[in-house]
């Protein structure tokens, strides 16, 4: 297939604005997949992607169009996740294309995240086709979204496509325009091979299989392949292109999109970003790969039984392999005993990963309150990252802790505006700009000047932490469900933070440790014990429960002791005698308390995980 046939692209879009049934009308129009073999949502293999309705890993497919010219051409697209928590995904699949489909919902119009993959597909300096769907709904506006997509990223009216991704109609059009408007690759055809890695799987007989964009060259089923990051060379067991499954064929050229199985066993051996090549004629400079993204939530996975922990191991690094955005360590903990701190790129990702480890690996977890990661400066100068309370190091070792900032980016009608500036302020967040966007003139009042709503951008700078606590469910629910959120990371800043320490009966338990806000530090660890007061078992002593910052309490609760009735046997008799007895019941006590131990059972550290985030 020569490059000038050969047609990259993907398709961009807010969560639930068509993409996946988009694409499901190109592989029924190239005959991609057979009548009887379609269903909705075909590119969406996982069951916990139909479930929620939502693209989590971007997915290829080489399909074959015929435009009206009589020219066939090959088009490979690579379908992409719309949730800001998968937006690596789309990163990667932007390095593999040429152009993408800006895909804008008819009737809801431009969201925060529609904004932030336009930029994104900007910086990859890639051409873009807005595509307005879902027009045949009763409550579509394409008039007024046209308007807004012109307004917001400055394309001409003639340049949009309407389409209905559910009716049909308009796809074979959109198709002719991605042969019209999208270049063709470039690359050296009879240069040395070099392919780049978006993503990867792990199979049992094929070892890891590399989905890859060839860049220069070709890579030939008999070739002997090389990593060009760790030097690893293998057999190619098998390449192909995905039409939609997996489809062996004889060799991969230049521009085309499809798989490599390389025969690796290792986990570590072939990660996404990496540059492939062939031994006969290796190349010398790799391609430039994905820069690797920080993790922004942590959160602690543990096998419920701990003869899990091998499996949970191996779990997370196949997980790893096909998600790259995962970051793994291994941590034990003398409440929950050995499991891994994880790094995510954010609470649905969180949710994901765990849902996946269950279903997919049939593992039962605990998993940890999210936390984040904090830089802490040192008074000797240094600056280390802390992603958990336990490794904070002493106050008088430290100058100060700064906390992750994000720069959010909130779309929602104006009608909702107070609600929303309301809920911010409770954030310890800090404005930055408000605008409005409406398809008409532009009025102060956030009017159109026909008397339609507009629609209004907020943008504000807030930490991270106030994220964890509910705010996604706060934010839809104050805007009627309207609202849509994208977030990107802009740093870090210096806050009055503390470690709240949780003793009982008297000893630190590092399991239960916060970092928190000093304003807020007492409200939590009042909430904090009053929840273990309830949730601890009762002992034969009393056993008391305190929030402490440093050596200050900051709040304390009791769990009463359980008595033994050493009157029963007591009949009658001197009231002396039954005042020795209950003295000798005080002394032992007292014994008891000193070199007694308090298990704290899963169920108590569980029931902090709902208090922990409530800021």
């Amino acid at each position: 297939m020569i490059p000038s046939l050969i047609r990259n692209f993907c398709i961009i879009a807010h969560i639930d604005h068509g993409k996946s049934t988009l694409a499901d009308r190109f592989l029924e129009i190239t005959g991609t997949v057979r009548p009887g073999e379609m269903q909705a949502q075909f590119l969406d293999s996982m069951d916990l992607e139909r479930e929620r309705g939502i693209t989590i890993k971007g997915k290829a497919v080489t399909m074959s169009h015929t435009t009206p010219d009589g020219e066939t051409y090959q088009l490979n697209l690579i379908d992409t996740p719309g949730h800001v928590d998968f937006s690596y995904e789309v990163s990667r699949a932007l390095a593999a294309c040429e152009g993408a489909l800006l895909v804008v919902d008819a009737s809801q119009g431009i969201e925060a995240q529609t904004i932030a993959n336009t930029l994104l597909a900007m910086e990859y300096d890639l051409e873009l086709i807005p595509v307005l769907n879902k027009v045949d709904l009763p409550q579509a506006e394409p008039d007024r979204v046209s308007a807004e997509i012109q307004q917001a990223f400055g394309f001409r009216e003639d340049e949009i496509l309407y389409v209905s991704a559910k009716e049909g109609t308009g796809a074979k059009e959109i198709l002719n325009a991605v042969v019209d408007r999208i270049p063709a690759p470039t690359g050296e055809v009879e240069g040395s091979p070099r392919t780049l890695v978006f993503d990867s799987e792990f199979n049992p007989y094929k070892g890891i299989i590399a989905h890859v964009r060839v860049k220069d060259g070709k890579v030939a089923k008999n070739d002997r392949i090389k990593v060009m990051s760790s030097g690893k060379v293998a057999d190619i067991v098998e390449v192909g292109v995905f039409s939609p499954g997996p489809t062996p064929t004889d060799h991969l050229e230049t521009g085309q999109v499809g798989y490599v199985a390389t025969g690796f066993k290792e986990v570590r051996e072939c990660n996404v970003g990496d540059t492939l090549t062939v031994e006969r004629s290796s190349a010398v400079e790799p391609l430039p790969g994905y820069v690797p993204l920080k993790s922004m939530v942590f959160a602690g996975l543990y096998p419920s039984d701990g003869e899990e922990y091998n499996n949970l191991r191996n779990a997370l690094e196949k997980l790893q392999l096909n998600d790259a955005s995962l970051s793994i360590e291994p941590e034990s903990s003398s409440a929950l005993g050995f499991g891994f701190r994880c790094g995510f790129l954010g609470l649905m990702h969180l949710e994901i990963i765990q849902e996946r480890l269950e279903r997919e690996y049939d593992l039962d977890l605990i998993v940890t309150a999210p936390s984040v990661a904090y830089q802490v400066v040192l008074t000797n100068g240094e600056t280390v990252m802390v992603d958990s309370p336990a490794k904070l190091p002493s106050p008088n070792e430290l100058t100060e802790i700064q906390e992750p900032l994000l720069d959010l980016t909130i779309v929602a009608p104006n009608r909702h505006v107070g609600a929303l500036m309301e809920l911010m302020h409770s954030r310890r967040s800090e404005f930055k700009r408000m605008e409005y966007m409406q398809g008409g003139g532009t009025r102060r009042d956030g009017q159109d000047d026909d008397g339609e709503q507009s629609r209004v951008v907020m943008e504000y700078t807030i930490p991270l932490v106030e994220l964890l606590a509910d705010f996604y469910n706060q934010l839809k629910s104050k805007t009627q469900g309207y609202a849509s959120l994208d977030y990107s990371f802009a740093g870090y800043r210096a806050a009055p933070l503390v470690k709240v320490d949780i003793l009982v009966n008297h000893h630190s338990v590092e399991a239960l440790s916060m970092i928190l806000h000093r304003d807020s530090a007492v409200f939590q660890g009042r909430k904090i014990v009053d929840k273990l007061r309830t949730t601890i078992p009762r002992q034969l002593f009393e056993v008391p429960i305190q929030a402490a910052i440093g050596s200050r309490i900051i709040a304390r609760e009791t769990v009463r002791a359980m008595r033994k009735d050493v009157l029963a046997k007591c009949y009658g008799g001197d009231i002396s005698r039954k005042r020795k007895l209950l003295e000798k019941q005080k002394e032992g006590k007292k014994r008891m308390k000193m070199v007694g131990q308090v298990e704290i059972p899963q169920e108590a550290f569980l029931s902090l995980m709902e208090v922990g985030g409530d800021g």
